[in-house]
């Protein structure tokens, strides 16, 4: 039972006990926080890049001091005069990515990357903090945030857009947003009509399905001057709202875009917390980046169950449960993932409740490795775009996130 209860007690990890009340704190306006990680594998950096205001906070009220997953990365927010912990928020990022591959042995590049909190009462100090896949600090950045700050620019302008989903209480709820990559202006009505597609097929999976009404979600209409997105293996360039492409890191198939700056200045002023970028596109391919977006092709047979599956990454933090082989670097036998759907400890796996009531298992094979990493069943959302639904260990992580955000 002990240890049933510890790995309970890694799904949540908590800091200060004493709750802290939302108004005594912060405003309901959006903070948005601009940096720049730059490095290589020899040494990695966090710059501050601008800092901006928008109307509104549509993230989470409650638990603000509290992380429902450990991520690659936290930012954490600390009262400047108390040290009174106010606010968490983890993620990870293609700069930590990109760090795994070989490019990055010999070449320094900067990344783009955004994060938002609610907007500060008073002075508070910000810490950034990356680590690797073995969970060792890589780089940390502390800074001041004095909300008075005439250099904090104030936005009010949006980008137009459509609900496609009212929440039964938009003040507790989980916002999304869809934004079109690759439609041109005289092409919103197949955007729009993608986005009603991509929110049907998510909404055919549980956990979704029984909690449908806590979710608010609009539809941004951000045109392209050029359909489609680029693809710089077939030397395919496109003019388009995000500047996404295929081959990132060299990999075919995966979609992502750098321009994360580009992709909030597109969100500004809109009712959003989780991104979800749909890409006018019949080349298969997505990605899917915790707490930061997830990008999926639209025009093939594999649509509806790539932008679940690439919403798992994103909102859930849920790791492939696919093998490639053996030797990718993102798991390790001396580090267990912090992703709640992979193990690389089988003698005492975080699903074990699961695994004791007959719903769950151990496999051996998932995060690109066959060996050395252990999902919870054959088949899932996280593993085949032909199985149905995601696996039981997968459903309650997305619960899990979903009553944390909510509840």
């Amino acid at each position: 039972m002990k240890r049933h209860i510890l790995s309970l007690l890694t799904i949540l990890v908590l800091t200060p006990l004493h709750a802290q009340k939302f108004a005594d704190h912060f405003c309901d306006s959006t903070l948005r926080l601009d940096y720049i990680f730059a490095g290589d594998t020899s040494a990695q950096h966090i710059f501050v890049d601008e800092l901006s205001m928008t109307p509104r906070w549509y993230g989470r009220r409650e638990r603000l001091s509290q992380l429902p997953l450990k991520g690659n990365g936290q930012l954490t927010v600390t009262d400047t005069e108390t040290g009174d912990t106010l606010y968490r928020h983890s993620f990870s990022t293609l700069f930590q990515e990109w760090l795994a591959t070989d490019e990055a042995k010999h070449t320094a590049r900067s990344f783009e990357n955004v994060f938002l909190m609610p907007y500060p009462r008073h002075a508070v100090d910000v810490q950034v903090e990356l680590r690797d896949y073995h969970d060792r600090l890589t780089a940390s950045r502390r800074h001041r945030v004095t909300p008075g700050d005439i250099l904090i620019r104030k936005t009010a302008e949006h980008t137009p857009y459509t609900t496609l989903l009212q929440a039964a209480d938009t003040n507790r709820c989980i916002h999304i947003a869809y934004v079109a990559e690759g439609y041109t202006a005289d092409q919103m009505t197949q955007f729009i009509d993608d986005c009603r597609e991509a929110v049907e097929s998510m909404f055919q999976h549980e956990p979704f399905t029984s909690t449908k009404d806590r979710f608010n979600i609009v539809a941004v209409l951000s045109p392209s001057k050029d359909t489609d997105v680029s693809q710089p293996g077939k030397n395919s360039w496109r003019n388009t709202a995000l500047r996404s492409h295929f081959d990132t890191f060299y990999t075919e198939r995966y979609l992502t875009t750098l321009r994360l700056k580009r992709l909030h200045d597109v969100l500004s002023g809109i009712p959003y917390e989780h991104i979800i970028i749909l890409a006018n596109t019949s080349h298969y391919g997505g990605g899917g980046i915790y707490n930061s977006y997830n990008l999926s092709y639209t025009r093939g047979k594999h649509f509806r169950p790539v932008v679940v599956h690439e919403f798992g990454h994103s909102f859930g933090g849920l790791g492939d449960e696919y093998p490639y082989g053996n030797d990718d670097p993102m798991y390790f036998a001396d580090t267990e993932p912090w992703e709640p759907n992979l193990t690389t400890h089988p003698a005492q796996p975080k699903w074990q409740p699961l695994i004791d009531e007959g719903k769950a298992g151990l496999i051996e094979g998932g995060g690109y490795l066959t060996k050395g990493v252990w999902r919870a069943q054959e088949n899932c959302r996280m593993r085949t775009n032909e199985y149905p639904e995601f696996c039981p260990v997968c459903q309650q992580a997305l619960r899990r996130l979903i009553d944390f955000y909510t509840k």
